[in-house]
């Protein structure tokens, strides 16, 4: 079969080893005469697969022992409801802050509200078309909130942290679209919360990584909260409350172990900064042809946007669809913007190799060179 490079955004590209072992024991699971979607999850055989996929999670990440690690479904929009409930505390008048730097974070924001919860904006670039964190001397922080809420890397700007803000409230970070891909001080963070269809494993997984003394201790009873949102429920039956998806925590432990494999966090971080300086150079270099959309001090090395311009230095969407359509021709699939966006994005997460970034690349320059002789 011919090589396909998915810089899809989500689900994603997989690690090809990971998948190779998955098909090898898709089904009969290491003896067992089962496939893994047909074990029980009261079963001995997945009671090991997921405690050795937390244990190594927690190795990867440096979990502490006073965070809880839930395997739970419903995405990390699905969160964007439970950190409000669960977090809200005993005043509900009392401020929810929130960073909004591009689309999640955005709906984050809306969710919450539409629980009633006081959400103030520590600010938001929506206006600006999400290209850019704005200095901390433009931050409106509450004095006295509740939780202080953030997107790590937004996955459809291309906006990525630099750093982790300093407050003093329970500070909750989706990292949907970078966990794993660098290193990170989860003592830093309250609540870590991440879908799993980018960096992970497949779809259907959804990861929270929480202090133990939140669970439970900042609900208020005027605003009740869902049995299956409870982080409570969860955290007091080892993600085995309900079925829970023993498929995508199979997957993500064998990418644990994949990840464990060729060094941990530390070298995949190197990886991944090669590749992302790489696209970005190939960017600026032939910036008559293309322009990368966000602020250098904040671009994503997990997701980079960017337009193919005319000879005015504009957008054009005739030249990206050409653009698409030789990426295609050469097997290079999903690189086309997200649809509030339009543009281009190439996703490169852990699992996609260098030779792909390069191969992109390759072609960004065979492209150019072309525009340039008209």
């Amino acid at each position: 079969m011919s090589k396909t490079w998915n810089f899809g955004a989500g689900p994603a590209v997989m690690p090809h080893s990971v998948l190779v072992k998955a098909q090898k024991e898709l089904v009969d699971y290491r003896g067992s005469g089962m496939s893994v979607m047909e074990l029980s999850h009261r079963s001995k055989e997945f009671d090991d697969i997921i405690n050795n996929a937390e244990a190594n999670l927690r190795k990867l990440m440096g979990i502490p022992s006073n965070y809880k690690v839930l395997f739970l479904q419903g995405g990390a929009t699905a969160q964007f409801s439970s950190v409000f409930l669960n977090l809200v505390g005993d005043d509900i008048n009392r401020p929810c802050d929130y960073m909004v730097s591009g689309g999640w974070s955005d709906k984050a924001a809306a969710e919450a509200k539409k629980l009633g919860a006081n959400v103030n904006y520590v600010f938001n670039t929506k206006s600006e078309g999400f290209t850019r964190i704005p200095p901390k001397s433009e931050w409106k922080l509450s004095p006295n909130a509740s939780y202080l809420y953030f997107c790590d890397n937004e996955t459809v700007h291309g906006v990525e942290f630099q750093e982790v803000p300093k407050v003093n409230c329970p500070i909750v970070c989706d990292m949907s679209s970078n966990i794993l891909s660098r290193k990170v001080d989860v003592s830093k963070y309250d609540v870590i919360m991440a879908g799993a269809q980018k960096n992970i494993g497949p779809a259907g997984l959804t990861i929270v990584i929480i202090k133990e003394n939140l669970i439970g201790t900042r609900l208020n009873p005027k605003v009740p909260c869902p049995l299956y949102l409870n982080y409570k429920t969860h955290g007091a039956n080892r993600s085995l409350y309900n079925t829970p998806p023993t498929f995508g925590i199979y997957m993500a432990g064998l990418v644990f172990e994949w990840l464990l494999s060729i060094g941990g966090v530390d070298a995949i971080s190197e990886i991944n900064s090669r590749k992302a300086n790489r696209l970005y150079s190939t960017i600026n270099k032939y910036s008559n042809v293309y322009k990368a959309v966000v602020s250098p001090d904040c671009r994503s090395r997990m997701n980079v946007p960017f337009r193919v311009i005319d000879a005015s230095g504009k957008p054009s969407k005739e030249l990206e669809a050409e653009f698409l359509k030789g990426a295609v021709a050469r097997r290079m699939v999903q690189l086309k913007g997200h649809r509030s966006v339009g543009g281009i994005r190439a996703s490169i997460y852990n699992a996609m190799p260098e030779e792909g970034v390069e191969f992109l690349c390759k072609y960004m320059e065979e492209f150019a060179r072309q525009k340039a002789k008209l």
